[in-house]
């Protein structure tokens, strides 16, 4: 399984999910990051695609595919630096057909300094530690249709 590509390891490699098994997505452009959030979202019992947002930037992933193809029912959706151009970026994701009404979780290592560029956001501040993805865990939970 190579960690590094979009869509190994993730949905092909896994059993089709049941219907007790929301599809979350989770785009990351760190690696570790998008392995622990897989990890801990499906010891919650969800089922985990991801898929790494310069991928998609580059236009190496499909992101219209991806996400026809899986449906997820919420979108984690990390924010970096430099947080205007990613901001702007995801304005464009969030305005594309397939993706129209999708609910987000937006995560973000420095929620002060996104907000003060972008206005007030409901993005989590996401550092990595442990009590931080339980955080993440709680708003996938509450985005749910």
């Amino acid at each position: 399984m190579d960690a590094g590509s979009p869509s190994e390891g993730s949905a092909e490699s896994l059993p089709d999910p049941s219907p007790r098994r929301p599809i979350i997505a989770v785009f990351n452009s760190s690696n570790d990051t998008v392995d622990l959030l897989r990890t801990v979202l499906e010891a919650e019992g969800f089922h985990t695609v991801v898929g790494h947002i310069p991928d998609v930037k580059s236009g190496e992933l499909d992101l219209i595919g991806f996400i026809e193809h899986h449906a997820p029912a919420v979108i984690v959706y990390d924010i970096s630096p430099p947080y205007e151009a990613n901001w702007t970026f995801l304005r464009l994701v969030r305005n594309l057909e397939p993706v129209k009404g999708r609910r987000f979780v937006l995560t973000t290592t420095n929620k002060p300094a996104l907000d003060k560029l972008v206005g007030e956001t409901d993005a989590l501040e996401i550092i990595g530690k442990p009590y931080d993805l339980q955080l993440v865990v709680d708003a996938v939970r509450s985005a749910l249709p």
